[in-house]
């Protein structure tokens, strides 16, 4: 499987896109107004202790309160005051209201909700990752010969000095890498704690301590591997910035990256742009004629399965078996490249045969396994549905490019014009009732104004006869079609 790495940078805006053989897996996306908060460490203070919950709200200097929970505090050392483990479960021993500690956010803000925050920090570099607070090493389920697995996990061990502290995880990207090359990683992540935790014992709360890296350095960091033939971007400045990166952390892939210059924008290869559109559909197409329905919530995002124009070759039972084969590879592909995360329900068609179904399964978790993000698929339930969790710690793609429709207010639908009407002729009896008035003039929506002249114009007259005043129409531009007023005049 060849790979691409594709960065189109501008002053306000970094994207960068993840092909597989050509075909678009993955997008991130990233603004100068609202760059993602995850990976980076704050000096908070504690706003609110929640015992009930097992929670502590925390100020870190953003909009809305962040999220702690007691598992993700680690407890407080009486002899140096600072927090680390073991702990408890009452979040009352952990925190108090007031307390200023170094937090890290894990989940960015999404919807309603507040940045996920913890107070085991972690560090990322190429090929480790710190963790101040952890202990022993652990080595990425994804490097999966075990002889591999002892050469970094001995080799982490080794060079880790008596009188450190922490631990480290071994990434993916470390499989085959020098041992000189891990031990450069761990020397820079001991000095970049170093700084951070000086940094954050002088901050005040609410301080920004420590930033993770902008997007275009971060894509090197976390994907570029072996399988990556080629990095391409189209700045100059985010080219060098890249290269300068690799030279000093992976110079065995700076040749990799490359400055792109063609006059063709480097999104209409492969034709990203149109990819990205089709992303924020609802319906998605297969080739076969079948088609998926992604429905995103707050709570959770279901995918129904349709067989739509496919119509099979030999029976019922294959023609669905072969829509969903299908449909487990396309949706696997979307889960990335939405980046949908959280609770997600999957509406295969139903399949009699017990095989089949087993069939369909594995072929989502063979699918999944490319995916960076956490994937587990729990069960399936009783009614047939797939229940899968995906981890979700930066804002979905919808969510990051659109925001609700002011109409539906993010429903997805409105009120039609006859029932608008009736809504209207209630009020004007209402009003009717209450009020003494000359005349009524009622304001709405063309479509609202065009219905009481027409199919609703009897049950009008009605009303003015009951009323014994006129009552009058116009056309509101501003109004939308669930919205109208009544005027007394």
């Amino acid at each position: 499987m060849t790979a691409e790495i594709l960065v189109n940078a501008t002053p306000r805006e970094s994207r960068a896109a993840v092909l597989e053989n050509g075909v678009l897996q993955e997008v991130f996306i990233e603004r100068a107004s609202r760059r993602g908060l995850t990976g980076n460490i704050y000096k908070g203070r504690v706003s609110r202790v929640l015992p009930g919950m097992q929670a502590a709200f925390i100020e870190i200097g953003l909009a809305r309160t962040a999220f702690l929970h007691a598992s993700d505090i680690a407890a407080r050392n009486p002899d140096s005051g600072e927090l680390e483990g073991p702990r408890t479960e009452n979040v009352r021993e952990l925190v108090t209201e007031g307390d200023e500690i170094l937090v890290q956010v894990v989940k960015d803000p999404i919807g309603s909700k507040g940045a996920r925050l913890t107070t085991f920090v972690s560090i990322p570099s190429r090929y480790l990752v710190y963790m101040p607070k952890g202990r022993g090493v652990g080595v990425s389920a994804r490097i999966e010969a075990e002889e591999e697995r002892r050469r970094l996990r001995e080799a982490v061990t080794l060079f880790a000095a008596p009188e450190d502290t922490g631990g480290y995880i071994v990434r993916t990207a470390a499989e085959g890498a020098a041992l000189e090359a891990m031990r450069a990683d761990m020397l820079f992540l001991k000095r970049l704690w170093e700084a951070i935790r000086d940094k954050g014992l002088k901050a005040v709360a609410g301080e920004l301590v420590h930033e993770d890296l902008p997007l275009s350095v971060r894509v090197l960091r976390d994907l570029l591997n072996e399988g990556v033939g080629r990095v391409s971007v189209d700045n100059p400045q985010a080219h060098q910035r890249m290269l300068d990166f690799a030279r000093m952390f992976m110079p065995e892939s700076a040749a990799k990256i490359e400055l792109y210059l063609q006059p063709r924008a480097i999104f209409d290869l492969h034709g990203i742009e149109e990819e990205i559109e089709r992303a924020l559909d609802r319906k998605v197409m297969l080739k076969s004629g079948g088609h998926l329905m992604f429905d995103q919530t707050e709570a959770m995002t279901t995918i129904d399965v349709n067989t739509g124009a496919y119509v099979g070759h030999r029976n019922l039972e294959e023609t669905i078996f072969r829509t969903n084969l299908e449909a487990a590879l396309a949706i696997a592909r979307q889960l990335r490249l939405r980046n949908l995360g959280g609770i997600i329900i999957i509406d295969f068609i139903d399949m009699q045969e017990e095989e089949h179904r087993r069939q369909v399964i594995q072929a989502l978790e063979k699918a999944l396994d490319d995916d960076h993000a956490r994937t587990t698929i729990s069960s399936v339930s009783p009614l047939g549905l797939v229940e899968m969790t995906r981890k979700r710690t930066r804002e979905s793609l919808e969510h990051l490019l659109c925001q609700p429709c002011p109409t539906c207010e993010g429903r997805g639908f409105v009120k039609t014009p006859e029932t608008v009407c009736y809504e209207i002729f209630r009020e004007i009896l209402r009003q009717n009732r209450q009020f003494e008035f000359q005349q009524l003039m009622v304001l709405a929506h063309q479509d609202v104004i065009e219905l009481l002249l027409d199919e609703e114009s009897g049950a009008l007259a009605e009303l003015e006869a009951l009323a014994g005043k006129p009552i009058r129409l116009q056309t509101e531009a501003l109004c939308s079609v669930d919205q109208f007023d009544v005027v007394l005049m």
